[in-house]
């Protein structure tokens, strides 16, 4: 059985190329990462990436001055995220 495996883009997981914060300040994936292979695996690297979870705790401030979620949720969860960066950064050194 042979498989066809596709070349990675160099955009592969750029958080700034496949999900950029657009003029309203949420994040989006443009039109042209829709039509692409790898857009799942590549958008789920640029959310566990540095920069993704930095994004993920945007998400957490803003829930929090919305009204949906608690002080005690909100820091239950940024202290998940601040772990899971500081195990990365263990990791790289």
């Amino acid at each position: 059985m042979t498989q066809k495996y596709e070349e990675i883009p160099d955009c592969f997981g750029d958080l700034k190329v496949v999900f950029p914060k657009g003029e309203n300040g949420l994040r989006s994936s443009p039109e042209f990462c829709l039509e692409c292979p790898h857009k799942t695996k590549c958008l789920r690297a640029a959310i566990e990436s540095d920069k993704g979870l930095k994004v993920r705790e945007e998400h957490i401030d803003r829930a929090y001055t919305s009204g949906t979620l608690s002080f005690l949720e909100r820091w239950s969860q940024k202290k998940v995220l601040h772990r899971r960066l500081k195990e990365k950064e263990k990791g790289r050194g």
